[in-house]
């Protein structure tokens, strides 16, 4: 059987990344195509990969302009030629769900979200924090954009969702079903060496992702200036400066931009909690740092909310708001945590799981199709 995994793009390297390289995991022999990528942002398993691009690969300065050439992901999908496979394995977050298969073939869509900047047009713009000139600009292009993914939508025999939130969504959206397969957590990267004594947590607490507005790390920042708090920021993006400015003169705030793996899964065994006051789409990061023991202060929306067991991996918080977030945070702090408990909650989603799942699921989607 000729099988294809189909990822937007690979210029940046995040959740979605991650699941693709699974996907490819779970299905062996299968040959990873996507619309264009950066070298630089490969990881070396995806680097000793033959990957197949699109005419978009010729585009100049891809990892820095990869965002700007939104309008033009369409037309690249539309003509990827993906006609000699059998099964076709798409992981989408905006256009991967629009390639078309040859008569015959089995396409199934992994689905992080319908493109949250055509579905919450305005939201994400404003948390992306835009001139008003460029969000005018971009009106008309949006809704021809959400007019393509309705059609696009069409495309995949059937879907998986990353959760019952994003499930939700595309039955919303597009007027399809969805069977929610959970994204690979790599346990093993951040669980302590085996044979290793319990170590008691440090006292700080940790934000650790791609620093953009929508990830609201403002309330996270501003709620341990209220109540003096440690806080390390491990990331870097276009709201660091705003952040910074935020943190000014309080020596509490550190900032280690983006750091390497070892710094990382040091400090995610070390701290006290995880602040995770977004609204994602799943959320991968409470459980990765989960997997090291330590539980998550996260905001009760989206897929933290299938994610985080009040008082086995974590605490809520409920208003989008520091004061909100400060009362999660002294509520954790009044509260005993069982690291093992933690970690093996973060067991049930590892990739070996995931990949399992997805196995199971195609080989059922195969055995339908006849």
């Amino acid at each position: 059987m000729r099988i294809a995994v189909f990822h937007d793009n690979f210029c940046q390297a995040g959740g979605a990344e991650l699941v693709a390289t699974e996907l490819h995991k779970a299905l062996p022999g299968a040959q990873m195509h996507t619309t264009l990528l950066a070298e630089e942002r490969l990881t070396p398993y995806l680097q000793q990969l033959k990957i197949q691009t699109t005419w978009m690969q010729r585009l100049p300065a891809r990892a820095k302009l990869f965002r700007a050439y939104f309008l033009l992901y369409p037309f690249a999908v539309d003509h990827a030629d993906l006609g000699a496979y059998d099964l076709i394995v798409t992981s989408c977050f905006g256009y991967a769900k629009g390639v078309r298969r040859g008569p015959g073939a089995l396409h199934i869509c992994y689905c992080h979200t319908p493109m949250r900047w055509v579905w919450r047009t305005e939201d994400y713009l404003a948390r992306e924090r835009g001139s008003q000139w460029k969000n005018l600009l971009l009106a008309l292009p949006l809704r021809w954009l959400k007019r393509w993914e309705m059609r696009a939508a069409k495309r995949p025999d059937v879907y998986i969702a990353n959760s019952q939130v994003v499930a939700k969504r595309l039955r919303h959206a597009f007027g399809v079903e969805a069977t929610v397969i959970p994204p690979p957590i790599d346990t093993a990267r951040f669980a302590p060496p085996p044979g290793a004594p319990e170590t008691p947590p440090e006292d700080f607490y940790l934000l650790l992702s791609r620093l953009v507005p929508y990830k609201r790390f403002d309330l996270a920042v501003q709620a341990c200036v209220d109540l003096g708090r440690r806080l390390v920021v491990i990331g870097d993006g276009p709201d660091r400066a705003r952040l910074e400015s935020l943190a000014a003169g309080h020596g509490n705030i550190q900032f280690l931009g983006r750091a390497p793996n070892e710094v990382v899964v040091d400090h995610a065994r070390r701290c006290r909690a995880l602040l995770f006051p977004g609204e994602e789409d799943f959320g991968m990061t409470p459980l990765e740092v989960n997997a090291a023991g330590r539980p998550v202060v996260a905001f009760r929306g989206g897929g933290a909310t299938e994610t985080v067991v009040p008082g086995l991996n974590g605490v809520f918080f409920d208003e989008p708001t520091p004061a909100s977030l400060a009362a999660g945070i002294v509520q954790l702090e009044g509260m005993s945590w069982d690291a093992a408990a933690i970690r093996a909650h973060a067991a049930g989603y590892d990739e070996a799981v995931f990949r399992a799942r997805v196995k199971a699921f195609v080989d059922e989607a195969l055995e339908r199709k006849g």
